[in-house]
């Protein structure tokens, strides 16, 4: 198929034509022109995708782990020829650069494969308790699988990837916005000689495409990675038939920054945690909570930081800021920004409307508020945007009070020049992660969420095991 041929669906090893007659066409955000027209599914076509994986599953559940390490092997093989076409299409449908969609975007599909394979190996599907019963580990059976648009090749293959080493078929649905980088995928793991019906890829919107799979009396189980209003739809549509549902939500992380930290380094580091993907991630650093001695010179870098970074041309390498991903987005952002100067919070960089010279294009300005407290709206609702929130904090319990006086408990940052409190404190932050002094999670530990940020966790053994249902057997001695 062509890159920007979106007129089919992959269904049973083939490219069909979908039942579905909607079309929604796909914009560049750098351009703000169409460059594709997506074929939009319906519940005929979930339907025939759910029966292709069912009919698949009795014989993929039984392959051997051997097996599925090797198929994983060729994914990844496959794919790590195939990534400077996936950064090319990630960059064209979401305005990434090209330098991050290649280093990152695309780079995290070749880290989760490589990680997989590994914990695939050491992975126990069978064990003795102690008091001699059996336990075996079997695939859940036919998955479905939601997908967001803001990374949309990590996202994808955290689900993939472990419901393929689990013995799982899938149905996947990305997110109608980032098509092409799922095209691909699909083009990937047909190369990759996944058998007929394992994995099978579905386009359209999440009321009638994503709410039939919810629905589905033959999918046993629904992961999905959006927003928490979606998520709860999921979860309330899946409850009919019973479904395991695994969740991985919104976040509105805080990132703890003590006076004994390196201070210059924190904050720029912080600014990047916050801004990476034009602030279009789910763990962006976006609460800076700072120790009240270094609160004013922590503003001040900030905001030189912050005015230092650069915007451009997502087709350029470089290390510039792409536009944000629609129309819709960037004007949630906008009335974000305008609710924080409503708020009276004090605007230190950026502001409203676009940067200067990018006057066509979804693209945001660098934005930092100062003198936030922790109940105005930009310190609790997910913006989504390059908009990062400065909060003064007074002591180390002051601090873990204000971190964890959020809906969300999704990714968290601590920067401390004590090791020890870096870690007490850590502890003691209702997250799924926490990254200490400028280090991040690596591929194959777990992610997810506390509260409102999910349930379930991705990546590594952990993510595996919630693709695989646990059978008790009891022997005779």
């Amino acid at each position: 198929m062509s890159t920007t041929d979106l007129s089919q669906f992959y269904i049973n090893g083939r490219w069909v034509a979908p039942s579905g007659r909607d079309t929604l066409d796909m914009i560049n955000p750098a351009t703000e022109e169409a460059v594709a027209v997506l074929a939009m599914g319906d519940a005929s076509d979930v339907d025939t995708a759910v029966a292709a994986a069912k009919a698949a599953r009795p014989a993929f559940a039984t392959t051997t782990k051997p097996e599925r390490r090797a198929l994983l092997e060729r994914i990844l093989d496959v794919f790590s020829r195939r990534i400077d076409e996936m950064a090319q299409a990630i960059s064209i449908e979401m305005g990434a650069p090209i330098s991050f969609a290649r280093e990152q975007q695309a780079q995290v599909g070749v880290d989760i494969l490589t990680a997989m394979v590994a914990d695939l190996e050491a992975f126990a599907f069978e064990h003795t308790l102690p008091n001699g019963d059996l336990i075996v580990m079997e695939p859940v059976g036919v998955c479905g699988l939601i997908t967001p648009w803001n990374w949309p090749v990590n996202q994808m293959m955290l689900k993939i990837a472990p419901c393929l080493a689990a013995g799982c078929t899938m149905v996947l649905k990305p997110s109608e916005l980032t098509p092409l980088s799922a095209n691909l995928l699909a083009e990937i793991m047909d190369e990759a000689g996944v058998p007929a019906g394992v994995f099978n890829l579905i386009h359209g919107a999440g009321p009638t495409v994503g709410s039939a799979m919810s629905r589905h009396p033959d999918i046993a189980m629904m992961s999905f990675t959006g927003s928490t209003r979606a998520g709860t739809s999921i979860l309330k549509e899946s409850a009919d038939t019973v479904k395991r549902v695994t969740l991985e939500l919104g976040g509105k992380s805080p990132n703890l920054v003590f006076a004994d930290c390196e201070l210059e380094r924190a904050i720029d580091e912080g600014i990047d945690a916050c801004f990476i993907n034009s602030g279009q991630s789910c763990d962006a650093a976006t609460r800076m909570l700072v120790e009240r001695p270094v609160y004013d010179r922590a503003v001040e870098l900030a905001a030189a930081k912050c005015a230092r970074v650069k915007i451009g041309d997502p087709s350029q390498p470089g290390d510039q800021l792409g536009p944000l991903v629609s129309q819709m987005q960037y004007d949630r952002v906008q009335k974000m920004i305008q609710v924080g100067l409503d708020e009276n919070a004090r605007l230190v960089c950026g502001g409203l409307g676009k940067p200067e010279g990018f006057e066509t294009g979804y693209y945001a300005k660098p934005t930092v508020f100062a003198d936030v407290s922790n109940d105005m709206r930009i310190a609790q609702e997910e913006i989504f945007g390059p908009v990062l929130v400065m909060i003064p904090f007074d002591d180390e319990e002051d601090g873990i009070r204000l971190a964890n006086d959020t809906p969300y408990g999704l990714g968290a940052y601590v920067q401390s020049g004590d090791p020890a409190r870096a870690l007490r404190v850590a502890k003691a932050l209702q997250s799924g992660t926490v990254n200490v002094n400028g280090a991040y999670l690596a591929a194959g530990s777990p992610f997810g969420g506390y509260k409102s940020s999910g349930n379930g966790r991705e990546g590594g053994a952990e993510g595996m095991r919630d693709f695989l249902e646990v059978k008790a057997i009891a022997l005779p001695d």
